[in-house]
């Protein structure tokens, strides 16, 4: 195979290949309140595809939390970007899923409370997406290094110092309900009337993403192509 004919092949393959999806990609945004937010789509939190309205609803009681997120689609004009189409899953906005039962903190990810719980979509986005460390490591050791909510990806309104609503309750606990700590990495259980943070999900699929590439790269390799092709016809 001549070089000529090489650089054709990779040019159609960059043609009709789509790109790289991240973890995380911001997909387009949702209006709200007269402001644009990030919606951004997390591909596989514990192999479940969601979407996260980049917004921050100020501190409240569990329950205004749950009817504020509920009916928050009536309130949200979506501009999904031209690459993206979205299928929802969930009828309506909620607040994150944890993981259920009874409260019992401990530090490697495994119990239903503490540290390091990966198993809840805000500590999945938290530990595994976003790659931020806990107060404590994995042995209950303090964290050697700095923690809390360092690195935000694309979200611009995650509250570093904020505790965020979950949408349940742990068994055996009637006035509470689960919640997850920006600052420390902490999965606990205030009580249901004390003030969180509310930050909406929900599950959907990315149905088509765009295959075509950036026309200047086109272009660019384009040019390339063509040049290359001269100097081969010169040496014939």
């Amino acid at each position: 195979m001549n070089k000529v004919s090489l650089l054709c092949g990779i040019l159609i393959l960059l043609l009709t290949s789509g790109p790289v999806n991240a973890s995380l990609v911001t997909i387009g945004t949702a209006t709200y309140g007269g402001s644009d937010y990030n919606l951004i789509w997390d591909d596989d939190n514990n192999g479940n595809s969601v979407i996260w309205l980049d917004y921050t609803k100020i501190d409240d009681n569990w329950s205004n939390q749950k009817n504020w997120v509920s009916g928050l689609e009536a309130s949200l004009t979506y501009n999904i970007y031209s690459a993206y189409s979205v299928t929802w899953d969930d009828a309506a906005w909620r607040l994150p899923n944890t993981v259920d039962g009874l409260y019992v903190q401990g530090y490697d990810g495994t119990t239903t409370g503490g540290w390091n719980i990966t198993s809840s979509e805000i500590g999945h986005l938290f530990y595994e997406e976003l790659r931020n460390l806990g107060s404590y490591d994995e042995n209950g050791d303090d964290a050697t290094t700095a923690y809390g909510l360092i690195n935000k990806g694309d979200f611009v309104h995650l509250d570093k110092d904020g505790w965020y609503w979950y949408a349940t309750q742990p068994q055996g606990m009637a006035n509470n309900a689960w919640a997850f700590g920006f600052p420390n990495g902490k999965t606990y259980t205030p009580n249901i009337g004390n003030g969180n943070q509310g930050m909406a999900v929900r599950s959907g699929r990315i149905v088509s993403v765009s295959t075509v590439p950036e026309p200047g790269t086109v272009l660019l390799f384009g040019i390339g192509l063509l040049s290359l092709a001269g100097v081969t016809r010169k040496k014939i």
